[in-house]
């Protein structure tokens, strides 16, 4: 094997060439990413870094002195126009690129505003990258008005920030409550109280209906008929795979990248790994936007283009802060159909999903016992009676032993 190229320098990106450098791979090992720093950590800059409490240099994954040492050629500020499947070639920085295998880890593009409701003003922000933090940094100032659009995690973190900086935060989602479709009505509630003790405006049920400004953004109008003055907006309304190289090439799409349990797509000698691709999970299809899963993937991609010959068995978890608390959740909450409370002290509390008398996911604030517990649960296929999980003087521990 003489050429690995891979496209997309993130987590997954890196991951990857890091990989296939410990495992002995011998060949070239070109990485292409559209950013001009080194791969760095995304989690920060919605919170320590936009906080300004992390320095630049702390987000990068690696030095970058790892690449050339490793003999990785690393291309910054490349974007890569074509790939051709048959001739296994990509057209990038006005050269042709020959691979033996090819690593798709273009990660995921935030949704945008459109236009026509004043989404390309002046002041208009998403949190996805570097860039776009970079961009937005000099505005956290006390007092400002910041508008933030959508009750995610992404929003809700974004939130928290600004209101730690003394901003007027108001935050609208135009569905039901926050966290509609990714979480129980008990996480929501517990969020939304948590924002609220700060001073942020959370209204539910409320839409966007147009930003105003001449070129600058300076207010907003929303579904409800109210108005609002605002300095600045952030726009925190999901996240999309980053397919339209592949789907350029006939690669088959299908909420991502499509691949099989092998991380292997429609092309041969084509695979992908992160955000960016979709793959099989206990009898469905699933995409994972999470830095463990971006690790994993990529690591087993590696593992498989130096013959492993391994299935990718996805460990769902993910994580946020927002102010002094940390939520930590693990596994997949699709299809729940109750969920049981536990709390073992005031500061600590965790929902945990069941359907039926299966533990599909865990929800935990400040408790990291109960999250490690819970995921440990969920890997190994054991789910313990909600009654005991409701008990404070159940011994979860002793749990995993049963």
């Amino acid at each position: 094997m003489k050429h690995v190229v891979v496209i997309g320098a993130g987590q997954a990106g890196s991951s990857c060439v890091a990989k296939l450098r410990n495992t002995g791979f011998a060949g070239e090992v070109t990485l292409i990413g559209t950013e001009a720093v080194p791969p760095y950590q995304r989690p920060p800059l919605s919170k320590a870094y936009l906080l300004g409490e992390m320095a630049l240099e702390r987000l990068f994954l690696r030095p970058e002195s790892f690449y050339a040492e490793n003999g990785i050629n690393l291309m910054l500020g490349t974007t890569v126009e074509t790939i051709d499947t048959f001739a296994q070639t990509v057209r990038a920085a006005g050269q042709t690129f020959a691979y033996d295998e090819l690593v798709l880890t273009t990660g995921s593009v935030p949704r945008r505003l459109p236009a026509r409701i004043g989404g390309t003003l002046d002041g208009v922000h998403v949190v996805r990258g570097l860039a776009d933090v970079d961009a937005m940094r000099p505005r956290f100032t006390e007092g400002a008005r910041v508008l933030i659009v959508g009750g995610g995690y992404i929003g809700l973190e974004a939130a928290s920030v600004a209101a730690k900086l003394g901003l007027k935060v108001t935050l609208v989602e135009m569905g039901d409550r926050i966290l509609q479709r990714v979480a129980a009505p008990q996480t929501s509630d517990f969020f939304r109280a948590l924002h609220t003790s700060h001073g942020v405006d959370i209204r539910e049920g409320v839409g966007l209906e147009r930003l105003s400004g001449d070129t600058k953004v300076t207010g907003a109008v929303l579904s409800d008929g109210s108005e609002l003055a605002v300095d600045f907006v952030i726009v925190g309304v999901g996240i999309e795979a980053a397919t339209q190289l592949a789907d350029a090439a006939g690669i088959v799409i299908d909420n991502g990248i499509k691949t099989d349990a092998y991380g292997r797509s429609s092309a041969p000698h084509v695979w992908a790994a992160g955000d960016c691709a979709s793959f099989p999970y206990r009898g469905q299809r699933i995409r994972l936007e999470s830095v463990p899963n971006a690790i994993d993937q990529a690591e087993c991609v590696a593992g498989n283009i130096m013959g492993d010959d391994r299935e990718y068995l996805a460990k769902p978890w993910f994580w946020s802060d927002q102010y002094d608390v940390k939520l930590q959740i693990a596994g997949l909450n699709s299809g729940y159909d109750r969920v049981i409370t536990r709390r073992t002290d005031a500061d600590s509390i965790a929902f945990w999903y069941y359907r039926g008398d299966e533990l599909l996911a865990v929800d935990a604030m400040n408790d990291p016992r109960g999250f490690m517990i819970g995921r440990r649960l969920i890997e190994a296929g054991k789910s313990p009676a909600p009654a005991l999980v409701e008990n404070p003087d159940t011994d979860m521990k002793a749990l995993l032993k049963s």
